[in-house]
């Protein structure tokens, strides 16, 4: 181990951080080996407490929709039956009572090809997610990249698009500038190249607009992502298929590449899911209303751990 590496921090600092052995994540797309969710038993809507970090909290909260807790478990097992239907071994994080929403497991962390980034969060209701993080990380064998500290970041700002290429995303409220580019450097130290994302808030993630379908088709919604993120895609040579704005907002653009043209969607994405088959792509559509509505979508709700190269 390098001298300034640690259990806590595998980066090497100024780059040349070996790539893990164990597991195998070096891009967004390849078909899915293992993913980590969060577990639906102690998932309930914080409601009030969660509505001034999400614009879709505020719109679920007007328009009166209620939790109903047998409705989540069962969607929440038709997503994890639709991943083990592809081929996917799913992995839990250990239970947290104290965070219910900790099933959106994109947000506490993120993964790189050298290991797991620990995010800070920025409700402070849920900065304590990243305990139950480390637990698994640690218990599995997967090393800790580093944690970030310079500020917020969230996970679902942190967009790989390509080999060795990220779109990283923030508002300066759930992801703040400052964090994403100590990201940015500890990534371009490993010899990645990165554009930035910056968004309103009303937009939460840059995951809510744009998703790697497949190494070269992205779902991507044109009316809220800005035109220098879609010129990059297109410099990449990655084909577009645009999501609504009203479905995007309800999380409809926010979906999972399984790998081999087989997408993880929803089923209140219609328009998108009519698309994606017109396309060529088999498309996985569970009902997840209790989750979107509280603010997350799939690709929030998994860590993808292993996949193969694309």
């Amino acid at each position: 181990m390098n001298s300034n590496q640690t259990a806590l921090r595998g980066r090497v600092v100024g780059g040349g951080t070996p790539v893990m052995k164990k597991w195998n994540l070096t891009n967004d797309f390849g078909v899915l080996k293992d993913v980590l969710l969060g577990p639906a038993e102690g998932f309930r809507w914080m409601g009030l407490e969660n509505a001034a970090w999400s614009a879709l909290v505020r719109d679920t909260l007007r328009k009166g929709y209620k939790f109903d807790k047998q409705v989540a478990m069962r969607q929440h097992r038709e997503m994890v039956s639709a991943y083990e239907s592809a081929g996917v071994n799913c992995h839990f994080l250990p239970l947290d009572e104290h965070n219910p929403y900790q099933v959106y497991a994109r947000d506490s962390s993120f993964m790189t090809p050298y290991g797991a980034v620990i995010c800070q969060m920025a409700n402070p209701r849920r900065r304590g997610e990243y305990a139950s993080c480390l637990r698994f990380y640690l218990d599995n064998e997967i090393p800790i990249y580093d944690m970030v500290s310079s500020g917020n970041f969230e996970g679902g700002d942190f967009n790989v698009i390509a080999h060795n290429t990220a779109l990283i995303g923030y508002t300066d409220h759930r992801s703040e500038e400052i964090s994403a580019r100590q990201i940015a450097g500890w990534m371009k130290d490993e010899g990645w190249e990165v554009k930035f994302a910056p968004i309103d808030q009303f937009y939460v993630h840059i995951d809510l607009m744009v998703c790697m379908l497949n190494e070269k088709v992205a779902a991507v919604c044109l009316d809220t992502t800005e035109d220098d993120v879609i010129d990059f895609l297109k410099a990449k040579k990655i084909e577009i298929i645009p999501a609504t704005f009203k479905e995007t907002m309800a999380l409809g653009c926010n979906v999972v590449a399984l790998g081999k043209d087989r997408i993880l969607s929803t089923s209140g994405a219609k328009d998108l899911n009519a698309k994606l088959r017109a396309n060529g792509f088999e498309v996985y559509d569970p009902d997840m209303t209790m989750f979107t509505w509280a603010g997350g979508g799939v690709h929030c709700m998994c860590q993808p751990l292993n996949r193969e190269a694309a």
